[in-house]
């Protein structure tokens, strides 16, 4: 069970929605050694690197927010990203007084840093960053994560990131084969860019190992960018099985076939064309925008009739209509996007029972979620204050990432625990009910005795015969 819950969290973790190309500063709180920050732009590259000191003299203060400021004017940063970890509260702090301060619009949103020291000091990280120190790729991990969680967060080990119960009990090779195949299964639902993506992403593609990913790499840096799938037999131990089975999950944007940019299959490149054809539609139409309308075509002629003369089975057919209508679609764009704040930082004695906030869930377990509400600590949310019908597992009802309206049921400040509502329809249900039970004049009328006389109310008798 705990196994479940933890690979039903990590899927929920790496397919939380992406900031794409939005300009991020990464701050990697700390006191003594700083606040370490880096600046990534759109795609993930490094753009500068500091380290600052949010939290001490004032001087220091000062000149923190010099140079954040500077980043901010001179990179057009969108986003700042800050690590939940030490000294996070007051870093926040500082990062909502500097969004105040500054004319451009900028929103900050505190991430969860799970997992990014043992990133920071991991081979993988080495070799990526060989010229910034350990510190540093810290903060730069805490950005991209942000920036797209999957790219990012593929490079921790899964049991480092936190998101379950538990788990240093477990049967470390069944555990550790379940998230791996959780992982796997969320690179190739979401698909990967042939481009941008490091060895570690490529490497959880079916069909290609370490060795393989490292050398697409290699060829990349080498040759530059793809232009086609194609390309790929060209590099070193990439075979045509291989090829095979990894091509419908790499993407190449801005190619020389427009078809490689969707999930669409080399193999079935052919029928994808006929089926443009037969709808009225070009390869180019989906270079841009992609082929609007064409479900509705396809369906006047009949799919039935479309699969008979391509050729190809019905599921088949409707996953490449599907594609050709939204190429280069990725799935956790239907998703709600991150909650940034902007406003006033909150402590937990600044809280009150009563009080309607918005959090983002951050962890589920068997008896409830933990919520962030903006303050240091994550609030708890009860399993039977989720939702007001029944459930057996949180899981039913809520998943981590998600952004929920809660309402504050207790403050202990001795303890540092928030407790939380989710149920904050249920005084409307109660009364909509209490309503609903209540009889109206007319029906209270109708219950009066027969051959009641209004004269007789004064009877005494007569009430006690009634009764």
């Amino acid at each position: 069970e705990s196994i479940k819950v933890f690979a039903a969290n990590l899927r929920q973790m790496l397919l939380q929605p992406p900031l794409k190309s939005s300009v991020i500063l990464g701050l990697d709180p700390g006191y003594a050694h700083g606040c370490k920050t880096a600046v990534i732009d759109g795609t993930g590259k490094v753009l500068d690197t500091a380290i600052i000191y949010p939290v001490g003299s004032a001087g220091a203060v000062e000149a923190a927010k010099r140079k954040v400021k500077e980043f901010i004017q001179k990179y057009n940063v969108n986003v700042i990203s800050i690590g939940n970890g030490t000294a996070s509260r007051e870093t926040e702090s500082f990062a909502a007084e500097i969004v105040k301060e500054v004319p451009q619009d900028v929103s900050y949103m505190v991430v969860s840093e799970a997992g990014a020291s043992v990133y920071s000091a991991s081979k993988v990280a080495a070799e990526e960053f060989p010229e910034y120190d350990v510190s540093i790729r810290g903060a730069i991990s805490i950005a991209r994560r942000l920036q797209d969680p999957l790219a990012e967060l593929v490079k921790i080990d899964p049991k480092a990131i936190g998101v379950g119960q538990y788990q240093h009990d477990m049967p470390q090779a069944r555990m550790s084969e379940a998230l791996g195949g959780v992982v796997e299964d969320c690179v190739n639902s979401v698909g990967v860019d042939l481009n941008t993506a490091s060895h570690s992403l490529l490497s959880y593609i079916a069909g290609i190992n370490a060795t393989v990913a490292k050398n697409i790499v290699t060829y990349r840096e080498e040759n530059g960018r793809f232009t086609d799938r194609k390309e790929l037999l060209k590099v070193p131990k990439l075979g045509k099985k291989a090829f095979e089975q990894c091509a419908g999950f790499l993407r190449v944007r801005d190619g020389k076939n427009p078809l490689d940019n969707t999930a669409v299959h080399p193999e079935s490149y052919e029928a994808a064309s006929s089926l443009l054809s037969e709808c009225g539609f070009t390869i180019a139409d989906i270079a841009g925008s992609g082929a609007e309308g064409i479900t509705e075509k396809a369906n006047s002629i009949g799919i039935e009739n479309i699969s008979k003369s391509l050729g190809i089975g019905v599921p088949t057919l409707t996953d490449i209509i599907g594609e050709l209508k939204k190429p280069g679609r990725d799935l956790r764009d239907e998703l709600p996007a991150p909650l940034l704040r902007s406003g006033d930082v909150m402590e937990i004695k600044d809280l009150k029972p009563g009080m309607e906030l918005v959090g983002t869930v951050r962890n589920i377990i068997d008896f409830g979620c933990f919520v962030d509400i903006g303050v240091h600590e994550d609030g708890l949310v009860h399993i039977s204050q989720i939702c007001s019908k029944y459930i057996k597992h949180p899981l039913e009802a809520v998943k981590v990432g998600e952004v929920v309206k809660v309402r504050v049921l207790d403050v202990d400040l001795k303890r540092n625990r928030i407790s939380l509502t989710m149920r904050l329809n249920d005084d409307e249900e109660k009364k909509q009910q209490r309503n609903e039970r209540r009889p109206d004049n007319r029906k209270r009328q109708d219950r009066k005795p027969k051959g009641f006389d209004a004269s007789q109310l004064h009877n005494s008798s007569f009430r006690i015969k009634q009764k």
